[in-house]
């Protein structure tokens, strides 16, 4: 844990940026929860558990700048809600994707390269210049998939 804080740390300084105590305490909060898809209210009560004195706008502003620094990256599940999630310094760029149960919300991460191919067209083609490349794909899960006689695929 301690090794990504003084990653983060260096990443901000190289920004001009301090991680002070508050920004740290959110980063832990990132850290413990590593894998799960935190929105600003849950990192806050989260946060508020071990420094009450964390305050909302301070989640704010501390996920959107550590966004800006590839800290953590944000995602949509179709809920409404912009949910954060700790980019993996160590994971060489590769990215994973979410499946998303439409009707219990679970969601499902699954690392395969299926986009492989996708940025160089798209730059080419479009001349777009690709930042972040997410899959999320919206069904249903084991538990809640329709009975036999609807439509459903496998996964």
């Amino acid at each position: 844990m301690e090794n990504v804080i003084s990653l983060v740390e260096d990443r901000l300084k190289n920004g001009q940026w301090k991680l002070t105590n508050r920004r740290k305490h959110i980063l832990t909060v990132l850290l413990e929860n590593r894998g799960k898809h935190l929105s600003v209210e849950e990192v806050h009560g989260l946060a508020n558990q071990k420094a009450p004195y964390v305050g909302l706008a301070t989640v704010y502003r501390t996920l959107e700048l550590f966004l800006l620094n590839d800290v953590v990256q944000s995602m949509d599940f179709g809920d409404g809600r912009k949910r954060y999630e700790l980019c993996d310094p160590g994971s060489g760029g590769q990215q994973h994707h979410h499946l998303i149960c439409i009707r219990c919300g679970n969601v499902v991460e699954f690392s395969r390269d299926l986009l492989k191919g996708l940025e160089p067209e798209l730059n080419m083609r479009y001349k777009f210049k690709v930042e972040t490349l997410q899959l999320n794909v919206f069904g249903f899960c084991r538990k809640c998939r329709p009975e036999k006689g609807s439509h459903q695929g496998t996964v």
